[in-house]
This record gives structure tokens, C-alpha cells and sequence, in this order.
């Protein structure tokens, strides 16, 4: 487990005192089920309330005889019990206990992820309202486009944060499931009665059929929306870096006073957050890849999803919830340079509106072909040759000839360009762009 990514909240989750405690939280629940059913005498699910506890080293030291973590569990639980332990586990098998409770432990994790999914989309939300009318250049294939402005980068990510959140709430509440079934899961001693109110009263629902474990395609669908949330992630820190390179340096991430870029060059000041973020997501990833393997097991089971799982499952949760708190960091102390994203958004000499200024040629009369015709031909020349795109239209007689100086400065006002985006945010976020930016401040 990548334990050094934990935050505090997390650090304990996925320990094996947390992972048998589960266990043995499931256990002493079926035991208290089946005593009610008159399937276990009463004062053994008494005895096992009441005295039942384990030491994990002791299971430990089982385990490495019998290598069985399970019958080293039941075996260190019965010392404690004491007698009454001939009842511990009755009519259960030990993937019953094993992926019940790991669906304990997965609706925990699911719990502190969405908090740091909820606290991401408000931070981005906040400085999407920040920035909702900050031009800079829109890039495609990398090349300057069109305008577009910073806030509404922003509140792309915001939506995709939304849908992210979506997708995970579905796949935690699809694991939020428990199954009692037996070896081959055709109950042959707890009935789905039973079953169900077992996983009642653990808050989970039962699984409406299982073999001896919890199908795996529940696993797959959850381990891949956390990849899909770190692709998202990965979009965001791969943007701030484009951001960042000295010949763009429209943003960039908080460098502290004291901070080291080089050891060799004091100049520099690295995205390190950023990459970091897009170098465990490639982990995220991977670790969906393997998920899906583990959806095919031999007949009613076999034990290749489980040593995999020790690794992917406690990776997954710990490495979402650590780079959920990276990006929030990142996003939230994202140092901003409107001045800088404007010098770029002009630095073509009004190349970036010649989609503008061939719809006006087109509306004054002029064909679309004969219009894209004449702004390619001086785009391309100001492209080689270095010139002022501006210039050159303002001095070339077929343009001038259809469109007033008034029309063309209008072809070149980047505000015209950018007059619906408060209306995009109103669309997204429910509100007029003032509204929002009045209750922000």
C-alpha cells in the first residue's frame, strides 16, 4: 500500500487492525442474526459480543502456520471467546466475512473521497467566478485558436468534477453490498433472509446472487471510476504545466519563499505538483487495468483477484483521495497572470480573429469562398513573413472596400468574441455571472 500518499483521515483505513476489526464486526452481527434464528445459541452471540477481540500480531503468528488469514483470525478470536467460540463462524465461509467487510471498508473510503471530490469542485467553482471574464488564447493541437477566457477553463473542469462525482457516488453505492451465501453461494446454512438482515443491520444491501464471492465487475466499475477521476485530474495538472513554460507563463503553481527548483539552476521554478499529479495517474490507471482481469474467475471462484486486490483496492482509495487534496492545493494557490494571457492572446497581430473577420466579409456581401480565400492568404503572410495580420487587412483594398473601420475594429474586439460566456456560466451554474460574482466577494 502506498502508504507515504495517506493523509490522516486515510493513514488508519486500510491497516490490517482496521481490516480485521471489520471482520470481526461482521462476524459478531451474523452470529447475533443466526442467535435470533434460534441457528446460534443466545449467550454464544452474547459471549462473542462481549469478549470477542483479536491481536494482530497473534493472528500473525497463526497465520504463518496455518496460512490461512481467516482460520488465523477465527483461531486468535476463539482464544478470547473462549467455549462458546464452537458457535464463532458458524455456517459461514470465509470470503463471506472477508468481502463483506471489505465493503465496510470501501464505503469509508468512498465517504472521505467524495469529501475531497465535493471540496475540489467548490474550489473550482470559486475561481471560475474568479476568472469567468479573463481572456487569454484558446489552443488547439496546441496553436493559438480563438479567445476564450480563463474562468471558463475553469468551469470546464468544474463540470467535470460534477460528472466524476456522479459516476462515483453510482460505483460506491454498487460496492455497498454484502453477501452471506455460503461456499458456492446457494445458502446452505444462512438463508437470503438471514443474508439480507445481516447486511441490514452492517448497512449494506445483499447481493440478490453470489458465489462464493462478490462479483467482480462491481470491483472493475470502481476501480475505474477513480481512473477516470484521475484522467480528470491529470487534465488539469497537464494543463497548468503547458501554462507554466517560460514562453507561455500565463500561470503557474505557488512557489513558496524558501522553495528549491534546481539544484543546479536557482532560476527555476518547476510544476512538481502538477507532474506528480500526472505521474500517479498513470498508476490510477493502470491499477483499472487490473481490476478488469479480476473479473474472470474460474467457476464459483478462485483466489487470483485477492492478493491483487490487497494491492489495487487500498492504492486506488489512497492515491484518489491523495491527489484530489494535490489538485485542490494546486488549483486553490494557482498563481494567475491575466496580463501575461493577454500579451499572448495578441502576440499574432489579430491572427486569432479571422474567423470573426471572415463571417463579416461573408455577411457584407463577399462569398465564403472568396472571403477565406482572402484572410488565408494574409494570415499565411503574416504567419512567414512576421507581419502584423491587423496591418495587413487594414491596407488591403478588397477588405476595405466592404468593411467600415468601425466594422473592422469590431472584427477584432475580443469582447465581441467572448459576450456569451456569463451566459454559459448562467447555464452551468444556475445564476447570472453578477449574481454569482456578488455572492462570491
Amino acid at each position: 500500500m502506498i502508504n507515504r500518499y495517506s493523509r490522516p483521515a486515510f493513514r488508519p483505513l486500510w491497516s490490517d487492525e482496521s481490516k480485521v476489526k471489520c471482520w470481526l464486526e461482521v462476524e459478531t452481527v451474523a452470529s447475533e442474526v443466526l442467535a435470533e434464528a434460534g441457528l446460534v445459541p443466545a449467550a454464544a452471540s452474547r459471549a462473542i459480543r462481549e469478549r470477542g477481540d483479536f491481536d494482530v500480531e497473534r493472528i500473525r503468528a497463526v497465520e504463518l502456520e496455518t496460512r490461512h488469514d481467516v482460520i488465523a483470525f477465527t483461531t486468535a478470536v476463539a482464544e478470547k471467546v473462549g467455549p462458546e467460540a464452537r458457535w464463532f463462524h458458524f455456517g459461514l465461509t470465509s470470503t463471506d466475512v472477508v468481502d463483506t467487510a471489505q465493503a465496510l471498508l470501501l464505503r469509508q473510503a468512498s465517504d472521505l473521497i467524495l469529501q475531497s471530490m465535493q471540496g475540489l469542485a467548490a474550489v473550482l467553482r470559486r475561481r471560475a467566478i474568479e476568472f469567468a471574464t479573463t481572456p487569454c488564447i484558446g489552443r488547439t493541437h496546441g496553436v493559438h485558436a480563438e479567445p476564450t477566457t480563463f474562468g471558463l477553463k475553469l468551469l470546464l473542469w468544474y463540470t467535470e468534477c460534477q460528472r466524476n462525482i456522479v459516476r462515483f457516488t453510482a460505483a460506491a453505492e454498487d460496492m455497498r453490498v454484502g453477501k452471506l451465501s455460503g461456499a458456492v453461494g446457494s445458502f446452505g446454512t444462512v438463508t437470503p433472509a438471514l443474508e439480507e438482515e445481516i447486511c441490514r443491520r452492517l448497512g449494506l444491501t445483499a447481493a440478490p446472487v453470489s458465489t462464493q464471492v462478490l462479483q467482480r465487475d462491481r470491483h472493475a466499475a470502481y476501480v475505474g471510476a477513480l481512473a477516470v477521476l484521475a484522467s480528470s485530474l491529470d487534465r488539469i495538472a497537464t494543463e497548468v504545466r503547458h501554462l507554466q513554460r517560460t514562453e507561455v507563463r500565463e500561470a503557474e503553481e505557488f512557489f513558496s519563499e524558501k522553495q528549491k527548483g534546481s539544484s543546479a539552476m536557482p532560476h527555476k521554478r518547476n510544476p512538481i505538483t502538477a507532474e506528480n499529479i500526472c505521474g500517479l495517474a498513470r498508476v490510477m490507471r493502470a491499477n483499472s487495468q487490473v481490476a478488469l482481469e479480476d473479473v474472470a474467475l474460474w467457476h464459483e471462484r478462485d483466489i487470483s483477484h485477492s492478493s491483487a486486490e490487497r494491492v489495487i483496492l487500498p492504492d486506488q482509495t489512497t492515491l484518489a483521495d491523495y491527489l484530489l487534496a494535490k489538485t485542490t492545493g494546486l488549483i486553490e494557490t494557482l498563481m494567475v497572470y491575466p496580463e501575461r494571457m493577454l500579451r499572448n492572446l495578441n502576440v499574432t497581430g489579430g491572427l486569432v480573429f479571422s474567423g470573426q473577420l471572415l463571417l463579416d466579409l461573408a455577411e457584407a456581401g463577399m462569398s465564403r469562398e472568396d472571403a477565406y480565400r482572402a484572410v488565408q492568404s494574409l494570415a499565411m503572410r503574416a504567419w512567414t513573413e512576421d507581419l502584423v495580420f491587423r496591418d495587413l487587412v487594414m491596407a488591403d483594398p478588397q477588405i476595405t472596400s466592404l468593411l467600415s473601420p468601425e466594422r473592422l475594429a469590431r472584427a477584432f474586439d475580443v469582447t465581441r468574441r467572448l459576450s456569451n460566456v456569463p451566459a454559459i456560466f448562467e447555464r452551468v451554474l444556475g445564476q447570472p455571472l453578477d449574481t454569482l460574482r456578488q455572492a462570491a466577494s
